[in-house]
């Protein structure tokens, strides 16, 4: 008993820095519940309040009042913007081993047993969703949960009898975005990238889509909101745009447009607690990776290779830290940057370089701005002492 204590002692530091992770985790994991679904048309595969929104409808302010006092807007956009949005269907491919239906009789089962002769079986699975063209050359932006898994993938094209097959250029599941590369006979028509970030709560918006199938379905609303964290199934996004534009299953990928029928936004989720409730992707944050995703297939992140915490009321009680400013370290992966560096679990980092750290969220965003090989200075507090450490940022694995 007294070797235990003794260990204990030893480690009540990571101890209850881990304690203090198990807890946060089950309030993240508890929140991940929230009643929200992507809108894919892949069919609800959740149980319980999770699934996509039943119906469609335009925002009932949208039918009170034309944008501008001009009834052509809406109409001009989507003649301008329409060509370019196109339809994505997927076919995912499950293969299993069945019995020949020849002897699949009980006079053979008789004499066979179980040496009956078996035959591969394939099942197909189809999904649907929507996408737009960035370039002429045939690059396809859309969400990354619309051709997640998929064996086959087929892009319509307005203007063209038969879908093209598609290649899956790159991917990256945490920003649920992804670009495809069709090859048509001719240059085609490309939608305009917007700035999200100008964009005002307020504003009207235009989506167009193919819910349910029904290619090139426009629906009009507003911006609702900027800046949401929404937990959808096994990812958490943290900066949406909120519109009450309809949005529905098969919209995913298409465009969210402005007045000036520029791309906003990239319709990603509805809310199945009711109507009004769509959110989008900003296309910032598309523009962001877009080179990345075409050159390399993926989305290049600089990595410290730690996890961190806010530093509650609790913790800074127990570690005796002057004030709640800067992320706690509570673990540190092995071979990282930060393990190279000799960070501790428990360290609490204050700066990077010379930028102030207010919180977790604020330390991973500021290593976000960084590039693969800088190296950084990093301010800490440990045990009562400031240190100074320099990190070489490497690629996150």
């Amino acid at each position: 008993m007294g070797n235990f204590w003794h260990r204990f002692s030893q480690n009540k530091r990571y101890f209850s820095v881990a304690v203090v992770a198990l807890l946060i985790g089950v309030i993240v994991t508890a929140g991940c519940t929230a009643a929200f679904n992507s809108a894919t048309g892949q069919g609800d595969k959740s149980t319980g309040q999770v699934q996509a929104a039943p119906t469609q409808e335009a925002s009932q302010a949208a039918l009170n009042y034309v944008p501008g006092g001009n009834p052509n807007t809406i109409a001009d956009i989507v003649e301008q913007v329409g060509p370019s949005v196109v339809m994505i269907n997927t076919t995912v491919i499950q293969k299993s081993q069945g019995i020949d239906p020849f002897f699949d009789d009980p006079f053979f089962r008789y004499f066979f047993g179980q040496g009956v002769p078996s035959v591969p079986k394939e099942r197909r699975s189809q999904g649907l969703g929507s996408g737009f063209i960035i370039s002429s050359d045939g690059y396809i932006l859309t969400n990354e949960h619309v051709i997640d898994a998929a064996d086959e993938v087929k892009v319509t094209v307005s203007g063209y009898d038969n879908a093209f097959p598609a290649k899956v250029v790159g991917t990256d599941k945490e920003l649920d975005l992804a670009i495809l590369k069709i090859d048509a006979p001719k240059p085609l028509p490309t939608a305009k990238l917007g700035n999200s970030d100008a964009t005002r709560v307020g504003e009207w918006v235009v989506a167009i889509g193919n819910p349910y199938g029904l290619d090139h379905t426009v629906t009009v609303g507003v911006v609702s909101a900027k800046g949401r964290p929404v937990p959808v199934q096994d990812r958490i996004y943290k900066n949406l745009l909120q519109t009450d534009a309809a949005i529905n299953p098969g919209n995913s990928g298409g465009p969210l447009l402005n007045l000036n029928g520029e791309v906003i936004g990239i319709n990603t989720a509805v809310n199945a607690a009711g109507q009004g409730l769509g959110f989008a992707i900003p296309i910032n944050t598309a523009k962001e990776v877009m080179d990345s995703l075409r050159t390399q297939g993926k989305v290049v992140r600089p990595w410290l290779g730690v996890s961190v915490l806010d530093i509650t009321a609790d913790i800074q009680q127990y570690f005796k830290l002057p004030d709640r400013r800067g992320a706690i370290i509570g673990e540190i992966i092995s071979g990282s940057p930060a393990a190279k560096a000799n960070l501790q679990v428990g360290d609490v980092i204050r700066k990077v370089d010379d930028e102030v750290i207010e919180d977790a969220e604020d330390l991973v965003d500021t290593i976000q701005k960084k590039k693969i090989g800088d190296s950084v200075g990093l301010e800490i507090y440990r045990d009562g002492r400031t240190l100074l450490r320099l990190v070489k940022i490497e690629e996150k694995p």
